[in-house]
């Protein structure tokens, strides 16, 4: 993640949680990419003809950034999963937001199988997906962060290790049993009349 090192990265974050505005302004401009590829990943995921566009993702993502003002960066890694975080919450509001204006425009069920965590493509099945997130972060924190690190973040299972301060092999095992809980709930969901 990323191209700049580890450190000057950590370092910045530091310095920016610590209140200094110009690590931010350095900050930026070595994240961006990074940044813009988890927008591209979401967007990629959005049906044909999203209002929303990626570079707009990335400025609201950045003004939530900005605005968190008591949040203590950690690492590189950490700054990735809560932007990744945020990324799904706009898309998740913006979605919402779409719903409501539609008269009588409610989401119809999606099955989630096999496939559905790598291909969802319309905001109603982002809508699913989130209350059913949603549900498994209640019963278990560590998986609904897991699912939102590895899915919508695209960390693999180390880097989400390093955030969660857990071993890769608690990460897999939690995605795992995330995937099957999530395809239950989605199928529950599509079966109930």
């Amino acid at each position: 993640m990323g191209g700049t090192s580890p450190p000057d990265l950590t370092r910045l974050l530091l310095a920016w949680s610590d209140g200094d505005e110009t690590a931010l302004q350095r900050l930026m401009p070595l994240v961006y990419s990074e940044l813009r590829r988890l927008a591209e990943r979401y967007m990629g995921r959005e049906r044909a003809g999203h209002t929303l566009q990626t570079t707009a993702l990335i400025n609201e993502t950045y003004l939530r950034l900005v605005g968190a003002r008591d949040v203590h960066w950690q690492n590189r890694a950490h700054f990735y999963a809560v932007s990744a975080g945020a990324m799904r919450r706009i898309l998740v509001d913006f979605a919402r937001a779409r719903k409501n204006l539609k008269r009588g425009g409610g989401a119809r069920p999606v099955p989630l199988d096999e496939q559905v965590l790598a291909g969802l493509t319309r905001s109603a099945d982002l809508l699913a997906l989130d209350e059913a997130l949603e549900r498994l972060a209640a019963l278990s924190p560590r998986q609904g962060r897991v699912v939102e690190l590895r899915y919508f973040g695209g960390m693999t299972e180390q880097e989400v290790a390093e955030v969660l301060h857990v071993s890769s092999r608690t990460v897999r095992s939690d995605w795992q049993l995330a995937r099957a809980w999530l395809h239950r709930e989605l199928g529950r969901r599509t079966n109930d009349p």
